[in-house]
This record gives C-alpha cells, structure tokens and sequence, in this order.
C-alpha cells in the first residue's frame, strides 16, 4: 500500500516491507545481507539501558517555575530573581524496587527537578521528605544494598532492612516518616517535595545564607493507607505513573509552591542542631518558611525512554548564586549522580536534548567519547591564545563555597545540646502526629517486623523504638507479640 510517510532504515533508506525478511525464494533461508531485518533485530536487543540502581521505577513531566515573590536578597541566581519564568522538568520515583516494581510500596519518593535556566541547568535531587536515612555517604551504599533483594534468595527482606536500621540509630527520624502516614503519597501530585539537603545560596553582594527547599503540594497532602496500598500494588503497579500522566492529560496541572527555610550564614555554628546533618530538620518556629514562587507541570513526555529514562539530574549543576554546603551526604551525591549517568547512560550524556541546556550557551572544551553529538570546535585545551572560551570571573563571581579550613564544619558537626539521634523522631511522635495517626504508625511498623524478622534484630528493633518513644516501643512490641 502506498502511504505518504512511507517506512526508512535509521539511515533514511526507504525498506522494501514491514512483513517480510529477505529469502532466497519464497520457502528459503533467510539472507544475512536483509540489512533491514538485521537492524531491527539488533536494535530490539539493545533498546534497553540499564535502570537507576536506586530510583529505578518513576515517571515525570514538563513545565515551569514561576517566581511570584522578590528573595533576591539572598540569592543572584537568576531562576529565582523576581518576575522570573523557567521551564523545567520533574521526575519522581520510589527508592528500592526496580523497574518493573509497584509505585505504591512503603518507600521514600524522589523528587527530581531540572529548570532550563539562562545561566545553565540547574538541578535538585530531593525526595518527598525533609530527612534521609543517614549523614555520611559511606553508608549510602550499604543502605541501598539492604533495601534491595538478598544475595541467596533474591527477595526483599525485612530481616535485612531492620538489621541495617537498627544498627543505623541516625535513621530514626527517616524511618518514623516512612512507617507514619506520609510513607505511601496518594498520588505524585498529593506529597511535598523536599530539597532535604542544606544549600549555600549566594547574593549580588557576596552575603552567604544556608537554606533549605520545601516544595509544598497546592493539591493537598492526601497518603494511602497500608491496605489501600497494598491492593493497588496487585490491581494496578503503575498507579502513580498513570495518575500524572492522565491528570496533565486532562488539563488538570498539579502544580507546588516553593517556600525557602533561610539560615544567616554566621547561625551555623551555634545552632541547636547540626544544620548539615540530612537526618535533621529546622524547626519552623526557627526559620520560618519564605514564599519564592510556585511549579506546575502541564506537558506530558511524548517518548518516556528519551525524556524521562535518559534525563540525568545530579546535584552538580548549581548556578551562579547557588552552592553547596558541608552536608556530607550532598558533597558526595555532587561526585556520585553524575559518574551515575556515564556509567548507565554515556561519556556525553548532557548533550542528550533532555539533558542539554535549553536557554544557555555551551562553550566546553569537552571532546570526543562515545555517541557524541554536538560538534567540538578548537581550540580543545585552556589556556590558549587561540580565542577559546575563558571563565569570567567578573560577569559571575567567586565559586560559590565556605571558608576551606574546616573550622566551620568542625563546630557545626560538633555533639550540640538537642543533637542525638532520636529526638526529631520523638518530636515527630509526640508533638505532630494525632492519636489516629500514631495507631497507624504502630500497626505499620508491627506489619513490617512480623514479615520475617528474626529475634535478635526484634528486640533491636523494639529498643530502636522506645529510644524514639518509650511508649511508642512498648506498644509495637505487644503488637508484634500479639500478632505472632
């Protein structure tokens, strides 16, 4: 049949048939120079890139930043300078299943953001939380190993979960969001996004600020419960991908507003708390959210694997005006997102159209490497006299960064009074959570430790939980005796 978009090799060479492979005659064996055939076969097999280790199994969407407010007093980043409309891409994800894994299992959300800014691509790698399970990326991958599935059976193990937790006491505070209510979002569209990491953010004038995102749902906090989880997970594993897709199908934009927490730069070091511990919040009565502007997502992806698989965020990509801070756990996502992606995606993975700047120049001295795409011109090497590119210390200032002698990350780490493990998980218990909302934390954590968990990491576990509520413990043990 004729057609006016007829079928073409990856070449552009027009094929002979969709149907039929190439034989010596029509009963015959199939010829190795059916170059089309042996195209398709050979693409089929590696259509495939390997998936995220952690964050394999989530979806996204297009859209913008819109700033509403002025907070150009504290940073001269020009995504967020008054009036200032930035387009933008979100991804979120779960934490330990893979690819194939149900989106509504009790796990933290990734919360991803990659804003187009005319300063270059700016990118936060954040989750539906404003703690983490650890401070030190020693353990990063210790932890994501324990989450995952075991070496012998190749199942998801409890046991092997609450050995690390228990072992881990920092992870209090992450584990007590995770078994309460906001450990399983309704939809993508009904959580919070956290930056959860502490930044520098920077301002025309050189003034230093430490600050915190808090990206707050405008459709409201809704959560599953366990049960309401669990028969999804069984009628429908994509429910969350289908969710946003369909909600931005129909017109209906979620969208979330930024507040910032602000620190003055000289507070770190006194501060009650260690303010770049990840396992730590900033109370609010302390530094009160400050509005910025708001987010919303209205353009679906039109091919999934080229703009949401293949997107690379990394935490790397900080702006003139934005910097990182002695957070451990950031310090070393700023080396590990980005060997990440060259590892699973390619050597020039940002030159990808999801990856590569949209409204900012590149002028690299980048070259070569497998699947390059942009053109490398010379000179290929600084300093030159050759008219190459040269950085421009007077348009963009300083490196964005804090004293190097240590003393500053020296005091902040320091034990401070209300600096212990348990307290913010305690605070989390007894000041926020209502009646109802600890019966279900309780039931949660009890669900979880009756599902294979041996004796010895039992009773870690109930003395895991009376460090963060000493009633809280002597409940989820009775409830695990009782349900044995």
């Amino acid at each position: 049949m004729s057609s006016d978009k007829p079928t073409t090799t990856d070449a552009g060479i027009p094929v002979e048939s969709d149907e039929h492979s190439l034989t010596v005659g029509p009963d015959g064996p199939i010829v190795l120079h059916d170059a089309y055939l042996i195209e398709q076969m050979a693409q089929f097999n590696r259509e495939r890139v390997p998936e995220r280790q952690p964050h394999a199994k989530g979806g996204g969407a297009f859209g913008h930043f819109q700033v509403t407010e002025d907070v150009s007093a504290y940073t001269k980043a020009d995504v967020f300078q008054p009036g200032r409309r930035t387009e933008m891409l979100a991804r979120f994800s779960t934490v330990a299943g893979e690819r194939g894994s149900p989106d509504t299992w009790r796990d933290p959300r990734g919360f991803a953001l990659k804003f187009y800014t005319e300063q270059g691509n700016y990118d936060m790698v954040g989750n539906n939380t404003p703690v983490f399970f650890m401070r030190d990326p020693m353990k990063f991958q210790h932890f994501i190993r324990s989450q995952k599935r075991r070496a012998d059976t190749n199942l998801r193990d409890h046991d092997m979960q609450w050995d690390f937790w228990t072992l881990s006491p920092e992870s209090a505070h992450q584990v007590t969001w995770l078994m309460g209510d906001r450990g399983i979002p309704r939809t993508w569209r009904n959580m919070n996004g956290y930056s959860s990491h502490t930044y520098m953010w920077v301002n025309a004038d050189g003034e230093r600020f430490w600050v915190k995102y808090h990206f707050k749902t405008d459709q409201g906090i809704e959560c599953l419960t366990q049960d309401e989880a669990d028969r999804l997970a069984g009628a429908d594993g994509d429910f969350h991908t289908r969710d946003l897709y369909r909600a931005i199908e129909r017109g209906e934009h979620p969208s979330w507003t930024l507040y910032m927490q602000i620190m003055p730069f000289g507070d770190a070091a006194g501060y009650r708390f260690n303010p770049f511990d990840l396992t730590k919040v900033w109370p609010h009565s302390d530094y009160p959210l400050v509005k910025v502007g708001t987010m919303t997502l209205d353009e679906n992806p039109a091919d999934y694997h080229a703009q949401i698989e293949q997107a690379a965020f990394e935490p790397n990509n900080m702006v003139p005006g934005i910097g990182p801070s002695p957070d451990r756990m950031l310090l070393g996502r700023v080396f590990a997102y980005a060997d990440a992606h060259r590892t699973r995606i390619g050597a020039n993975y940002r030159q990808l159209p999801v990856n590569h700047p949209k409204n900012a120049p590149v002028h690299s001295y980048s070259k070569d490497g497998a699947m390059r795409y942009y053109n490398a011109t010379d000179p290929v090497y600084a300093p030159n006299s050759k008219g190459g590119p040269s950085a421009d210390t007077a348009r963009f200032g300083e490196p964005v960064a804090w004293p190097a002698d240590g003393e500053l990350t020296r005091t902040a780490a320091s034990l401070h009074a209300e600096d212990d493990d348990f307290g913010q998980a305690g605070t989390l218990v007894r000041e926020v959570m209502d009646d109802a909302a600890r019966e279900r934390l309780v039931s949660n954590i009890a669900g979880h430790l009756l599902d294979g968990v041996s004796e010895p990491v039992l009773q870690r576990a109930f003395e895991y939980w009376r460090n963060v509520d000493a009633g809280l413990g002597e409940r989820v043990e009775a409830a695990v005796r009782g349900g044995r």
